[in-house]
């Protein structure tokens, strides 16, 4: 299996020394589930991209500390590859900015949510499709976002919800899944944003972060299974 991370940022001084790349969380993350799985880094936000060949690998778009409806000329580059890749039913997987991307590249709608930011470890309801890997009904992920997802792409089935974001997940046909969370994100690295880089979100909120990821462990490894396990 072969994962293709289309890089879009690199949260240049963001990172603490332990996390060598952000790309590279991605790869412990999926090297945990003791596959055999090969990466390939494009640089997205360079204008990189995998080539449009209706390849069968897997294609994750990251974060990114930008917005899915920026006016940034490798973003539309970006919606416009995610397009012509769904035309040619190839393997696509969102992460936060990259959910985001998803949707909006696919005639969903994406904008900066009223109710704030979306921090910690939060539970969304995961729909009967999920409950092989969630087997409560309850999926925990670590969060970091302000935009949402406010409308799915005609065609998009809802995976996950939860009262604070209603589009947690969404699938489409059998070449798409996507996530708002961050299941790539290990506690400690959270916990170093909301320490070093909160200083302008409520202080409430940060506290509240806090305690979260103290609380519950985060689902990034059921995520990752239900990443390989949907096209293994």
């Amino acid at each position: 299996m072969k994962i293709r991370i289309l890089l879009c940022d690199r949260f240049p001084g963001l990172l603490p020394e332990y996390i060598p790349s952000y790309e590279s969380m991605f790869m412990r993350l999926f090297d945990g589930l003791g596959m055999d799985i090969e990466y390939e880094v494009y640089d997205t936000l360079d204008g990189v991209f995998p080539p449009l060949d209706g390849n069968k690998d897997i294609h994750l778009i990251t974060g990114c500390n930008l917005s899915a409806y920026d006016n940034v000329p490798w973003i539309k580059d970006l919606l416009r590859w995610i397009a012509s890749a769904n035309a040619l039913n190839m393997r696509m997987v969102g992460i936060c900015f990259g959910h985001q991307a998803i949707a909006q590249a696919l005639g969903g709608e994406v904008r900066r949510a009223s109710v704030g930011w979306g921090t910690g470890i939060r539970e969304s309801v995961v729909s009967d499709e999920a409950l092989e890997y969630f087997p409560t009904g309850i999926m925990r992920l670590m969060y970091n976002h302000h935009d949402q997802v406010m409308r799915l792409p005609e065609g998009a089935v809802r995976l996950a919800t939860s009262d604070f974001c209603p589009n947690e997940a969404f699938s489409m046909g059998d070449n798409i899944i996507s996530f708002q969370g961050h299941p790539e994100y290990v506690p400690s690295y959270a916990v170093h944003l909301l320490m070093n880089f909160a200083e302008d979100e409520p202080l409430s909120v940060r506290i509240a972060a806090l305690r979260s990821i103290g609380l519950h462990d985060h689902d990034g490894s059921a995520v990752a299974r239900w990443i390989v396990s949907r096209w293994g």
